[in-house]
């Protein structure tokens, strides 16, 4: 058998080697990016470690100066607590002394109070008292007026309605009458028109009937007169002659008697062509009367309309007059709610009030007038004459409120002394402050201090005051003054770096 030889390697084409080629470029570009991927991966794990670290040593270097920080914040917040518990014992001693003094004012206005109150609530039982007896009046007249209008209301409510149903009774009556007329003058004209048609139709039956049976006679004799007329033709020709003339004759009679026939057969069509015209006429006359009837009707439904209409009125106006009467009986009882809740206000404000009023005003309720007796005698003058005016002789009514009126202008003043003082003592206030504000910023010892001007705030003996500038020149026996060297705290320069 012959040996198998070796398989040679076939030749790559352009193509393949150039999809072998692209395929390797993917595969180093693949390879490349592992790469990056992998060094960028290594870059951010070693930065996430640095950056743990960095804040864990951060950590522990702000424990370390928090704890030095507290140390001399502590020292320095024990030294501000004892001057405030100085200043805050001075402050309770003063604070007690006031409180004592209040208490005793405070016993004396009570025993004013009680006597002002009594002498108030006297007079407000007065007062109100007056009030009931004006408001019991008022509420009586109300009754009676209002009585008085639903009476009227009632009356005329009664009145109209009455009317309206009289008034419907009748047109209803006229309504039926009209009916009952039309339907009775239809039905004779009916029968009247039934009755004429019948009696004409049966007259046309029995004229044509008796036409009819004389032509049929005619006809027949003059059929019979023929056949004789032939037979006596056949018998001889001067018969034939004679009867033919006489036939003849009475042939033109029977034409002539035709002629008649007819005359009266077109008489009678004209006849009953007259009759149909007047059957229209009379048809056409009594729709005519049924239109009238009609419109009459409808007149008196548009009349009917119209009157319903303005009964429906009458009742809106009865109805928008009895809501409005309701309103304002309403809109009084809340008007004389308002009036009594006022009144209650004004008592419970007089009963708050008296726990304020001074003893003086206790004794005496009600100021004396400044004026003069002249100037007293002319306002009486005054008040005699005839007043013009609504508003001034409305004013003469309340003459019984004088005394209310000066007490409450009397609390307007002092009210507004009292704001008047209350903003004199606000400025005071704000100036005390001031002056406690810079002796304590003398005293204590801070930031702000620091920064600003303080006279009290010396270091080796000198201050922060702007000195002014020396001209004296220094001369060679005087002595050099001694150099300064500014001090300051690592507490200080620690709050400023942190």
């Amino acid at each position: 058998m012959p040996k198998k030889g070796k398989k040679a390697k076939t030749p790559l084409s352009q193509e393949e080697q150039l999809l072998l080629f692209q395929q390797k470029l993917l595969a180093e570009e693949e390879m490349a990016k592992k790469k990056e991927r992998l060094l960028s991966q290594f870059l951010k794990d070693k930065l996430a470690k640095e950056e743990h670290n960095s804040a864990l040593n951060l950590n522990k270097i702000n424990t370390q100066w928090r704890t030095v920080l507290r140390e001399v914040k502590t020292k320095e917040l024990h030294k501000d607590i004892e001057i405030l518990s100085q200043t805050f014992e001075r402050v309770v001693d003063c604070k007690d002394s006031v409180i004592k003094s209040l208490a005793k004012d405070l016993s004396e206005a009570e025993e004013q109070y009680a006597h002002a109150l009594r002498s108030h609530l006297h007079n407000i039982d007065k007062l109100l008292a007056l009030q009931r007896c004006r408001l019991n009046l008022l509420e009586e007249n109300y009754n009676v007026e209002l009585e008085a209008l639903t009476k009227e209301f009632e009356i005329e409510r009664k009145t109209i309605i009455d009317q309206h149903e009289k008034e419907i009774h009748y047109l209803q009556d006229v309504f039926m009458a009209m009916e009952q007329n039309y339907i009775d003058s239809e039905y004779e004209s009916k029968l009247e028109f039934q009755s004429m048609w019948d009696d004409l139709k049966n007259k046309n039956i029995e004229e044509k009937h008796f036409l009819r049976l004389q032509l049929e006679n005619v006809v027949e004799d003059l059929w019979k007169r023929f056949q004789d007329a032939l037979k006596n033709y056949t018998d001889a020709t001067e018969d034939r002659k004679i009867a033919f003339e006489t036939l003849k004759v009475k042939d033109e009679k029977s034409s002539k008697d035709i002629e008649v026939q007819m005359k009266k057969i077109q008489k009678l069509q004209d006849s009953i062509i007259i009759l149909k015209s007047k059957i229209m006429m009379h048809s056409r006359e009594s729709e005519e009367q049924n239109q009238y009837i009609r419109d009459d009707k409808e007149l008196v439904l548009v009349q009917l309309r119209k009157l319903k209409a303005q009964r429906s009125q009458a009742r809106e106006i009865a109805q928008e007059n009895l809501v409005k009467l309701t309103l304002e009986s309403n809109a009084t009882l809340k008007a004389l709610r308002k009036i009594v809740d006022k009144g209650e206000k004004i008592l419970k404000l007089a009963e708050i009030c008296r726990k304020f009023e001074t003893e003086e005003e206790k004794v005496l309720p009600f100021y004396s007038s400044a004026l003069t007796a002249e100037e007293q005698e002319e306002i009486e003058k005054v008040s005699a004459e005839e007043l013009t005016e609504e508003l001034a002789k409305d004013i003469t009514n309340y003459k019984g409120m004088e005394n209310f009126w000066k007490r409450y202008n009397k609390v307007k003043l002092e009210q507004l002394s009292l704001q008047h003082r209350h903003a004199q003592l606000l400025e005071i206030n704000g100036k005390l402050r001031e002056m406690l504000k810079k002796y304590l910023d003398g005293i204590s010892v801070s930031d702000e201090v620091l920064n600003q001007l303080n006279p009290l705030f010396i270091v080796n003996h000198r201050s922060n005051l702007p000195q002014p500038l020396s001209t004296s020149t220094t001369q060679p026996g005087d002595k050099k003054c001694p150099t300064t060297y500014n001090i300051i705290e690592a507490a200080h320069v620690i709050s400023h770096i942190l």
